[in-house]
């Protein structure tokens, strides 16, 4: 299989580096300084093993490759991308006939649970990806891929449920290429219970690492709530766990601890976006949709968006203005 890697940040980038190192034809999407960087110097991959640059193809979007039918399309982007990235490549034409969107297999490797939706309007096969894979954005060019002994467990399957030869033969491509792999018939169960662990990632990003214990169990027990008012099963803690074992643990790179989560990288790069909308914003749609209160939530997303709005700095938002 071909792989496409659209958002070649630090997910992104770890995936394609790991299947290119395994023998796959792998070529990144990236934009701005992380394109030319990917472009001159190629990507470097940091690991507690050591440090690897790989050249890979980089375009800016589809007009710069030719599809064909044996490609992976690998959505990589921040959940708040999707809807542009998904109108960009929907389209496309595959080389012996057709489109992206009705030929070609689409994984959706990302955080949140909006995305699969998303996707399925346009594209008729959605592969949902379930990641636990600790890496950070550390400048353009350079990744640091934390994971170990794995740099990463994925779990995958069909969109909205079932799996198919095409998610097993990607998954067993991805186990070759140092991933710890499970195809799921219920996928998206596990994304929800990725959801619920995500919900903190507001807190890590307003306050710091280590956000109050108690502020993320509220955050949690907000979303359990609004999860069984809405019928969504999810996976718990216990679960998670025991099936992650020791597969992949969080290791420091080049002797630096790991800076905080999706969100707090966003906002600490000064993106200008982040993802909370669709991590705690999702707890606060469904609260809304069925009648729950998710006040800590709805505090936390309002608090990341002025944090984004007044370039806040990662970990300085003032505590006492989250909660009246």
């Amino acid at each position: 299989m071909r792989y496409v890697i659209i958002g070649a940040g630090a997910v992104g980038g770890t995936i394609g580096v790991r299947l290119a190192q395994a023998g796959h034809d792998v070529t990144l999407v990236a934009r701005g300084a992380q394109l030319d960087a990917l472009r001159s110097r190629g990507l470097t991959l940091a690991t507690p093993e050591g440090e690897q640059t790989v050249n890979l193809p980089a375009v800016a979007g589809p007009a710069e490759l030719v599809l064909t039918p044996d490609t992976a399309l690998v959505l990589t982007v921040k959940s708040q991308d999707t809807q542009t990235a998904l109108g960009e490549w929907a389209g496309v034409p595959v080389a012996d006939g057709g489109t992206a969107a009705d030929r070609l297999p689409l994984l959706t490797a990302q955080n949140g649970v909006a995305n699969e939706r998303a996707a399925l309007r346009r594209f008729e096969r959605v592969y949902p990806v379930c990641l636990w894979l600790p890496a950070t954005f550390l400048e353009p060019g350079v990744i640091a891929a934390e994971g170990h002994p794995h740099s990463g467990m994925l779990q995958l399957g069909g969109y909205p449920s079932g799996a198919d030869d095409t998610v097993r033969q990607i998954a067993d491509e991805l186990a070759k290429s140092g991933f710890v792999t499970r195809v799921r018939d219920d996928v998206m169960r596990w994304k929800y219970g990725k959801l619920l662990a995500n919900l903190g990632n507001g807190a890590d990003a307003l306050f710091g690492r280590n956000p109050d214990p108690e502020l993320v169990d509220r955050l949690r027990a907000e979303g359990v709530t609004a999860l069984a008012a809405a019928g969504i099963a999810h996976t718990s803690r216990e679960e998670e766990a025991a099936d992650r074992a020791d597969n992949v643990k969080a290791h420091p790179v080049a002797g630096r601890e790991r800076g905080g989560s999706s969100t707090w990288q966003s906002l600490a790069r000064g993106t200008g976006s982040t993802e909370t909308d669709y991590l705690n914003g999702e707890i606060v749609l469904l609260g809304r949709l069925h009648g729950v209160p998710t006040p800590v939530n709805a505090a936390v997303q309002r608090a990341v968006r002025r944090a984004v709005r007044e370039r806040i700095p990662a970990g300085g938002f003032p505590r006492a203005e989250l909660l009246p």
